[in-house]
């Protein structure tokens, strides 16, 4: 098992879709990853066709594959196998630290004791996440020098 790395971030299926249709606390938790240029948003395939399924169906078929053709320039591509939960496969085989979601069971205490001995990660909810995250705290642990601030427009 690789270790983790602070700065990468998985954002589920619900979350994906909830950033671009409601906003909100999904927006509020991406766009700090989105801001920061040395943050890194990773997703599988089978992740995006999930988000992209929700977004056709709430939405409709043109938004969703619109939707899926700039999330794939804005993530890091993982691959995992077809039967993996999405988001924590793509957790795991991305090496990163946090996993943001709305699902309660996937964030429940018996899912993290039971994910630890596969992946590391940090399994959030999007206003948790973005309560929490600390871009001048994980900049200045991650890279021994001052914190340069946001220097992305995370709505480009």
């Amino acid at each position: 098992m690789s270790d983790p790395e602070f700065t990468r971030v998985v954002a589920d299926a619900d979350v994906l879709a909830a950033d671009l249709l409601i906003g909100g606390d999904a927006r509020k938790a991406l766009d700090a990853v989105r801001e920061h240029s040395w943050m890194t948003l990773v997703a599988s395939d089978h992740l995006l066709d999930d988000a992209e399924a929700v977004i056709a169906d709430v939405a409709d078929e043109e938004l969703a594959t619109d939707w899926r053709g700039k999330a794939e320039a804005e993530t890091v591509q993982v691959e995992h196998s077809a039967g993996d939960h999405p988001g924590l496969a793509s957790a795991h085989f991305g090496s990163a630290a946090h996993l943001l979601s709305f699902d309660p069971e996937l964030r429940s205490a018996h899912t993290g004791a039971t994910i630890k001995k596969y992946a590391e990660v940090s399994i959030k909810s999007p206003a948790g996440f973005a309560t929490l995250f600390d871009a001048q705290s994980a900049y200045e642990a991650e890279f021994d020098e001052e914190y340069p601030g946001p220097d992305r427009d995370p709505r480009a």
